[in-house]
């Protein structure tokens, strides 16, 4: 590759966003992906967009939504809809409650590399498949090149003149040794009002999920094997948690006061919404489905299927292996639980009808191909977003999250920290709707690195809210722009940061030629209605 194109080691929501902004630019990139399926959390990690209430009509980039679209537009043309699913204004295949676009991870495959096709065929990307960062060789404060390793044991080396780490856990950030941030910060560190008081905690890392997708087929058995630790996972039960994880009881995100969840809830609730496990995340609802449909698709990825045992990022490799193969096991042994040992909704125990759905997950055990990863390393940025930017305790005496000169695109959610690895509940905190700031993609030291997504300059509170789907999205296409502005005006990040003019120039190009908008509407904040279950919002 030459000088003048980008290397983005990623294939997730922020690689995706990050190579169709260069190429939208006119930049070549090459997009190194570890898995075979492109999309991350919303395809190979098999999560459903994690969208904010206004989603359907502001707040989110002009190909994200062209991406939501498109998701849309596949059913409509390939699936026997209904007459009344086929009429909806903003289909929901799935009808879950989580978001207001509950779809097939293979579907979310499909539609990105429809997406890229054009691109990949006129040249201006090109993507490297099951492969990971080995090394990145550097020169003084710049990455000269990194070498990816692909399945067959080879080794190809690739440079460009930029690079973007999209990954989940900071893959080119550690082989090119730069500055960052594992875990939790303290108070003193940060200023923020809900960091830990004490010490910062590298271990304090979110839990990962390994999702599955089931479906039922009535009067089967589909009992797995018994996992080799199931009597193991049978009996854990974290110190806060209100029983075994292996259970319908779990604790309520926001209180921490137990809840009940079961698979199946007999009627909906006073709105008219099932707020069951089954429901939750549906990405196909056989009601939406013409001819003999006879179940429902969903995906478990449930509060009680965090594994919180041990960190991905901070051991040795070995370290992480075991951590990845615990998260599989017992993602396995929760299924075992529910096919033979769950108490039923209708009084008996156990739901042998529950089959893994290996065709939407590409897998042969219906797990997803990749666990679902909330946070990992985060660059030591010129600037980080914090607590005191974006909550709304935290921003006593403002109606707004704190606004940023040299933004460079926007997003929403509440700031949600799933349990930790060092043992601390759930935080789930009020955000206000924030904005991207170009100082959070760019580290301290390094010349010619940006951050997208997971890696980008948050705290372990603030990733919280700028990790889900949209906002990663947005997040890539952002630091693609910049990579591609950079190379095409002769600057580099820093220094264009250090300019308004700049800055100016670069926020024209984002709004104009990408459909990005830089600031929100007066919306209000997000507080716990938007938590358990989607909350629709119009524009009226």
């Amino acid at each position: 590759m030459s000088a003048n194109s980008v290397v983005i080691v990623g294939g997730g929501m922020a690689g995706i966003g990050a190579a169709l902004s260069c190429a939208r630019l006119g930049i070549r990139s090459v997009l190194v992906s570890e898995c075979e399926w492109l999309g991350g959390q919303v395809s190979s990690q098999a999560i459903p967009p994690d969208e904010h209430p206004w989603i359907e009509f502001a707040g989110c980039t002009h190909s994200y939504r062209t991406f939501r679209n498109n998701v849309r537009t596949f059913y409509t043309e390939h699936y026997p809809l209904t007459a009344d699913a086929r009429s909806a204004r903003l289909l929901n295949p799935g009808g879950g409650n989580i978001g207001p676009l509950s779809h097939e991870p293979f579907v979310a495959e499909i539609v990105i590399e429809q997406m890229l096709a054009p691109w990949r065929s006129r040249g201006l990307i090109e993507i490297i498949r099951d492969a990971r960062v080995v090394r990145a060789d550097t020169t003084g404060d710049r990455v000269d090149s990194v070498t990816v390793e692909l399945l067959d044991g080879t080794q190809r080396e690739i440079s460009g003149g930029y690079y973007i780490d999209a990954t989940d856990l900071g893959d080119l950030i550690d082989a090119a040794r730069i500055e960052h941030v594992v875990g939790a910060e303290s108070q003193s560190q940060t200023g923020e009002p809900h960091a830990l008081p004490g010490d910062p905690d590298p271990t304090d890392q979110q839990a990962i999920t390994w999702a599955l997708a089931l479906r039922l087929s009535p009067d089967t058995d589909n009992i797995i094997e018994r996992p080799t630790s199931y009597d193991f996972w049978r009996s854990y039960q974290p110190d806060f948690w209100p029983g075994p994880l292996l259970g319908w009881e779990v604790s309520d995100y926001v209180t921490h006061e137990p809840r009940h969840r079961p698979l199946f809830v007999t009627a909906p609730g006073p709105t008219g919404i099932r707020y069951d496990l089954w429901h939750a995340r549906r990405v196909l609802a056989a009601e939406n489905m013409d001819g003999d449909w006879t179940s429902d698709n969903t995906i478990a990825a449930w509060p009680m299927m965090d594994y919180m045992r041990l960190p991905l990022v901070g051991g040795d490799p070995e370290h992480r292996e075991t951590a990845l193969d615990e998260a599989r096991e017992f993602t396995r042994s929760f299924l075992y639980w529910m096919q033979t040992e769950a108490p039923r909704h209708d009084g008996g125990v156990g739901y042998p009808e529950l089959r893994p759905h290996t065709e939407i997950t590409g897998t042969a055990d219906g797990l997803a191909k990749r666990p679902y990863i909330r946070e990992g390393r985060r660059i030591a940025a010129l600037f980080t977003v914090a607590e005191q930017h974006i909550g709304v305790a935290a921003r006593n005496g403002f109606d707004s999250a704190e606004h940023f000169d040299d933004s460079v695109g926007i997003g929403a959610y509440r700031m949600d920290l799933h349990p930790s690895t060092s043992g601390r509940n759930t935080l789930d905190l009020d955000t206000y709707p924030f904005q991207i700031p170009l100082g959070s993609l760019i580290p301290v030291r390094v010349r010619n690195v940006l951050a997208a997504g997971k890696t980008m300059g948050t705290t372990h509170l603030t990733n919280g809210a700028y990790r889900v789907h949209p906002v990663e999205w947005s997040a890539g296409e952002a630091s693609g722009a910049v990579a591609a502005f950079c190379l095409g005006a002769g600057v580099e990040p820093a220094e264009l940061r250090a300019k308004a003019e700049l800055i100016a120039d670069l926020q024209s190009l984002l709004t104009t030629r990408l459909g990005i908008d830089l600031e929100w509407p007066d919306f209000g904040p997000l507080t716990p209605t938007h938590r358990f279950g989607y909350v629709p919002t119009t524009s009226s």
